[in-house]
């Protein structure tokens, strides 16, 4: 048995299976020290901003016109740089928990909501320690020692409004990708001069849309908006593949039809495409 053990001990697979286990409980390890110094900064900066709350209630600025003695002003700029500093400091803080987060293993809604919340709040006080500047400022109170890092903070709230409308135009642009469609009608002889339509013959069926078509011929139309297609014709048939449960053709007045299309995710779900023959 003694022999048996000792074989198994050093056989290939065994150490590298002891190797992995050691692996993985070095990298728990060092995952959960990670966590535990993010939390403990979140909860720092937190606390940073409890105190800059408080602070807020020694920022009011007298009424337009009224002097400011110079012990006020002393004490406006002991308290503007002490709060924008920390403002400073936690702002640098929290862009490396982003970093830290990004690059870990960690996957957490939580956390990474957390550090989303703090950073709007943060932004928040950045925007007003900028305001107040500009307030002093009209009342002929430069605190020059406070431009570099006021001019820091307006920056960065500058940079995450051009962040902010770059990623939403980003977003809309990705909507409006997932969200387009294509729809074509012709006659079958329109259809295949566009190589829409293909093949089809005595013993055949005619095939869609496979190999070289032409695009351009197709209209685009967004999913969420377009549910209804006049088509202009007396008769008219799905060449694309569409389930019959999820659209229906009505005739008009005029004898026209149009197609409405009753389940827009289940109409859309196998083609992004809609080919129309109309007759």
């Amino acid at each position: 048995m003694a022999l048996l053990t000792s074989c198994v001990e050093q056989s290939a697979k065994y150490r590298k299976l002891k190797s992995e286990n050691e692996a993985l409980v070095a990298e728990k390890t060092a995952t959960s020290a990670l966590l535990e110094d993010m939390l403990t900064t979140l909860s720092d900066i937190q606390s940073d901003i409890q105190s800059i709350r408080e602070a807020e209630n020694y920022l009011s600025v007298e009424p337009q016109g009224e002097d400011i003695s110079p012990y006020r002003k002393e004490q406006l700029k002991n308290n503007v740089r002490q709060i924008a500093e920390t403002l400073k400091y936690n702002r640098e803080q929290l862009a490396v928990l982003r970093e830290q987060l990004k690059n870990s293993h960690i996957r957490s809604e939580a956390l990474q909501r957390t550090i989303d919340r703090i950073a709007v709040e943060l932004n928040q006080k950045a925007a007003m320690i900028v305001s107040l500047q500009e307030e002093l400022a009209r009342k002929d109170i430069r605190l020059q020692e406070l431009d570099g890092v006021v001019a820091s903070l307006n920056e960065n709230i500058e940079n995450l409004s051009e962040a902010t409308v770059s990623q939403t135009k980003k977003l809309e642009e990705q909507n409006r990708k997932l969200n387009t469609a294509y729809y074509c009608l012709g006659t079958a002889k329109e259809l295949k001069r566009q190589n829409i339509l293909t093949g089809g013959g005595l013993f055949s069926k005619s095939k869609v849309l496979e190999g070289f078509f032409n695009e351009d011929y197709f209209i685009a139309i967004d999913i969420r908006e377009v549910t209804e297609i006049p088509l202009y014709a007396g008769k008219a048939s799905l060449r694309s593949a569409h389930p019959a449960e999820t659209y229906r053709l009505s005739r008009d007045e005029h004898g026209n039809l149009t197609l409405y299309i009753t389940d827009v995710e289940q109409f859309w779900q196998r083609s992004r495409y809609l080919v129309i023959e109309v007759k």
